[in-house]
């Protein structure tokens, strides 16, 4: 896997986020939650990943963006080493669930800490 986010590894699909939800399983790692399901892609995707912060916790979208930026900027630059060796391909969702804005430091050990629960998870 490159350091890269491309079009194709993007969680858009209305059905699968629906399934993600109803169906799938979460780890936390406070702000950060970590939804994911095992699922097949017709592409040869091992993640699919889409990010989300509250409209109720950040009123402005300025502050959403913001937040949503450093969650896709710590994902591209940390899955490598957390996913290469995954043989199911997994759709994410990866929520911000805390009340204040985040430094880019924050989230990226939060995520981290994340990536190892989910590992930890779905290794059991």
């Amino acid at each position: 896997m490159k350091f890269s986010y491309s079009k194709k590894e993007k969680l858009k699909s209305k059905k699968l986020i629906n399934q993600l939800f109803a169906e799938g399983q979460s780890v936390s790692a406070f702000p950060l939650r970590l939804v994911y399901l095992p699922t097949h892609f017709n592409d040869a995707i091992i993640a699919k990943t889409g990010v989300s912060v509250s409209k109720r916790h950040f009123k402005t979208a300025v502050d959403r963006n913001r937040i949503k930026r450093l969650l896709r900027e710590a994902y591209r630059l940390n899955k490598n080493d957390f996913f290469n060796n995954l043989d199911t391909p997994y759709a994410f969702m990866i929520l911000y669930i805390g009340k204040e804005k985040p430094t880019y430091t924050q989230v990226e050990t939060k995520m981290k800490v994340l990536f190892k629960k989910f590992l930890n998870n779905v290794s059991e």
